[in-house]
């Protein structure tokens, strides 16, 4: 079992996906973070590349929009909110171990203005359904 510790400021999905909302919490007027979880990023490895929405892309809770590609598998990536891309993260773009360094912090793949939330979990729900 992994002893990782995921944070409990943020809400996430069943596909490994975080999205910065506070569990709980309405769509906030700004751009929110979304990133993938350090499960995901421990059980892809090494990441070499990532392909990401573009800026100003329309994005659906639950329906592909990119991918993260390791050294092992491509995983797709699935947003936790539909809503439009507002930025991308250029530095994980350019270096894809910021994801797996550091996935809840500067390994963030990517913002959105969010419309609508998909079906999040909290921390604790995430952590039960994934044996943490």
């Amino acid at each position: 079992m992994n002893s990782q510790t995921i944070p409990d400021d943020r809400s996430y999905t069943e596909e490994h996906e975080w999205v910065l909302i506070a569990p709980g919490a309405g769509l906030p007027d700004a751009p929110v973070k979304v990133g993938i979880t350090s499960v995901a990023a421990s059980a892809l490895g090494d990441l070499v590349y990532l392909d990401l929405p573009e800026v100003g892309a329309s994005i659906t809770a639950g329906e592909t929009c990119g991918e993260v590609e390791s050294t092992k598998t491509v995983s797709e990536l699935y947003p936790p909110v539909s809503g439009t891309v507002t930025a991308i993260n250029t530095a994980a773009v350019d270096d894809p171990a910021l994801v797996t360094s550091d996935p809840y912090g500067e390994g963030w793949l990517f913002e959105v203005q969010a419309t609508a939330a998909g079906n999040l979990l909290t921390a604790a729900e995430y952590t039960e359904k994934n044996e943490v």
